[in-house]
This record gives C-alpha cells, sequence and structure tokens, in this order.
C-alpha cells in the first residue's frame, strides 16, 4: 500500500533533541510531536547537542537551554525554569511542555472537536494526570511520596516492584555500559538513534492506548455514571448502592468527582453490575475503593462470608444464589440481580447492627 502523504518523511521539517542517553520524557515528546501534530507529522529526527545543527532545527526538545513556544524551543534544564501544567505542583519536562502546547490539539483532533470545549479539557487534564506527570516527576527526580516523610513514619516497601516505572521501561533500551560500540562514530550515532526510534515508539505505544482510553472509554462513561449516580436512592434510602443494569463502564474517577459536588450524601459503598451485557448473565457486588488505586475498601463485604462459594455461602449469608466472596471482601457474585442486590443490603444491615452492638453498654 502507498505511504499517505502526510506519513511520508518531511526532510525539510526537523524535529530535534539531544543525542547520548536519553530518558522516557523527550521519547515521548518527539513521539507526540512526529506522530499527533500536523506540521511535524513525519519529521526527520535529529539528535544532536551541537548548537549549530540545534539552531537549524524546526522544533527543538529537552536541549539548548530554552523555553520559548514562539520559537519552538522547549527545554526545561535551564535554572529558571518553573513552568508547571494548570492545578499541578510537578515542575515540567520537555513530555509536559510538549504536551502543554500541542496536547489540547491531539485530544480536539481525537474527539473531533474545538480545543476549547468541556469534553476537550476533562481529557486534557485527566491524561497528564494519569500519564504524563510520571513522566515529568521521574526526570526532575521527583518522588512520588516525600522521602522524610516516610522515613520518619517508619515506612518501608513490603517487597520490590522491580522499578518498573515509564521512565524505567524506556531506560532499559539504552545500551547496556559494556555493549559494543562501533568504531566509527557516524554508525555509533546511527545505532543509539536507532535505539531512540525504539524508545520514542514504545512509550508512544502506551501514550496512544491512554489516549484511545480516555477519549474513546473513560469519557462516554461519564454520563453513564452520572444516571446510575441520580438513581442511587432506588436501591438504597442512603444512597450507598449504585447500579449498572447494562454494560459496566469504568466508573470510580467519575464518581468520586460526583461524590465532591455532593459532599453532604452519604458515600457510595457498593457497585452492582451484571458479567456481561446480556440476559441471564450472573451479577457482581463490588466494594468502592477508598482512593482509585486502593486495595482498601470502604466497607468490604462481611468478613464472615469470605472465602466461601455456592451453597456454603448462601447458608452463611443468608441470601440465595450466592457465587462467590473474595478472600479479601472487595469482591461477590451472585446468580442473579436481585440476589446481588440482597447481598449488599444484607451487607448494609450487618453494618448497622455491629454499630448498634457497639453503642450497648
Amino acid at each position: 500500500m502507498a505511504e499517505t502523504a502526510a506519513k511520508r518523511l518531511k526532510t525539510d521539517v526537523t524535529v530535534g533533541t539531544h543525542n547520548g542517553h536519553f530518558h522516557a520524557d523527550e521519547a515521548l515528546a518527539v513521539y507526540m510531536l512526529r506522530q499527533h501534530v500536523p506540521q511535524y507529522i513525519g519529521a526527520r529526527l535529529v539528535r544532536s547537542r551541537d548548537p549549530a545543527v540545534l539552531n537549524e532545527c524546526s522544533i527543538v526538545v529537552d536541549v539548548g537551554g530554552e523555553y520559548d513556544p514562539a520559537r519552538n524551543r522547549f527545554d526545561h534544564h535551564q535554572r529558571s525554569f518553573a513552568t508547571t501544567f494548570p492545578g499541578r505542583q510537578t515542575r515540567l519536562s520537555s513530555a509536559g511542555l510538549v504536551y502543554l502546547h500541542f496536547g489540547r490539539g491531539i485530544i480536539a483532533r481525537k474527539l473531533g472537536q474545538p480545543e476549547e470545549s468541556e469534553p476537550v479539557g476533562l481529557v486534557w487534564n485527566k491524561l497528564y494526570e494519569s500519564f504524563i506527570e510520571a513522566l515529568d516527576a521521574h526526570d526532575n527526580g521527583i518522588n512520588v511520596y516525600d522521602p522524610e516523610r516516610l522515613k520518619s513514619a517508619g515506612l518501608e516497601k513490603r517487597f520490590s516492584d522491580g522499578s518498573f516505572t515509564l521512565g524505567a521501561m524506556v531506560g532499559r533500551l539504552n545500551p547496556n555500559w559494556n555493549d559494543p560500540i562501533p568504531e566509527d562514530p557516524v554508525e555509533a550515532q546511527a545505532q543509539e538513534d536507532s535505539r531512540f526510534e525504539q524508545a520514542s515508539q514504545r512509550i508512544g505505544e502506551e501514550f496512544d492506548r491512554s489516549l484511545e482510553y480516555y477519549t474513546l472509554s473513560w469519557l462516554p462513561a461519564r454520563d453513564l455514571v452520572a444516571d446510575a449516580f441520580k438513581a442511587r436512592y432506588e436501591w438504597d434510602s442512603e444512597g450507598r448502592i449504585m447500579v449498572f443494569k447494562g454494560q459496566s463502564p469504568p466508573w470510580k474517577d467519575h464518581l468520586y468527582a460526583l461524590e465532591e459536588q455532593d459532599p453532604d450524601a452519604n458515600q457510595v459503598y457498593y457497585v452492582l453490575y451484571p458479567e456481561k451485557p446480556v440476559e441471564g448473565s450472573k451479577w457482581r457486588v463490588q466494594c468502592v475503593p477508598v482512593t482509585k488505586d486502593s486495595f482498601e475498601s470502604r466497607k468490604p463485604l462481611p468478613e464472615h462470608w469470605r472465602g466461601f462459594r455456592d451453597e456454603e455461602l448462601d447458608r452463611t449469608s443468608g441470601v440465595s444464589g450466592c457465587v462467590f466472596v473474595h478472600a479479601s471482601g472487595f469482591i461477590g457474585g451472585n446468580k442473579t440481580f436481585e440476589g446481588a442486590l440482597a447481598m449488599a443490603k444484607r451487607a448494609l444491615e450487618l453494618e448497622r447492627l455491629e454499630e448498634l452492638s457497639m453503642d450497648l453498654p
């Protein structure tokens, strides 16, 4: 198949960055420009630290000691640099800078909506917080948690996470210290550039997956979650149960946002949804976590249900049609919607009984 004109190499348009050891921030910055920004799609990559070479580039990221959007210069290493994304405190890297200036356009083209529209703004902020900011923090040496506060609290990791972060994923594509290097400097640079191209493509694939998710899945879910949130008093007089009758959308982010808008209302404890959007499907009862990424539930399913299945769980819970309750109590299942709703309501009743017993003298 013939290559489209937009994808052909634009030898007169160049994206410049530094050579040598590469990092995730410039790898992604280069990817976003060359794959998603119309004037740079198919641009030739130039990797150099020579000011004369960089001066000839159409746009330069992560090198040059200059941040000047009017001149398409996006470095963040200068002492005076302190730019952050709106509403965030993390100082930007080259990835954040490119996203700050070009991200709205990328999202607007994906959604087919104006850059200043509300949906574009929602995704622009969410994609930064959920993906780009981690790269900015990594490149600027910012830890997720304050090391001094962790130390004073006596907290230590329970296990190694293998340092498998977005930054580490790109870093692994740099050559090892003892890999052979071609004697010819031109060949050596070409080999290094090839590795960078692989790294840029790899981190770019993750960006594209996130872009697809937040535009085509996360955003459309907002209205479905809002409808279910409004209807929650239909299932529980205090609004602690939320139900999705059809497909189960990604609900956590949207639920937390809706609850913030109504801080005086009770929190939702349980979310019910069918395993599959077909008639006769089994149903799940999922506990709402304390935070999106937490393994701690606001109100786990009762302890004496956990780890049981089928008829044994029916006897233990007093609810018919049970399938299982996870050993940690964060999720359970029933053969029917009515059974799942009964499990959620029974769990709330047991919680109320426990509270009353604690109040007795």
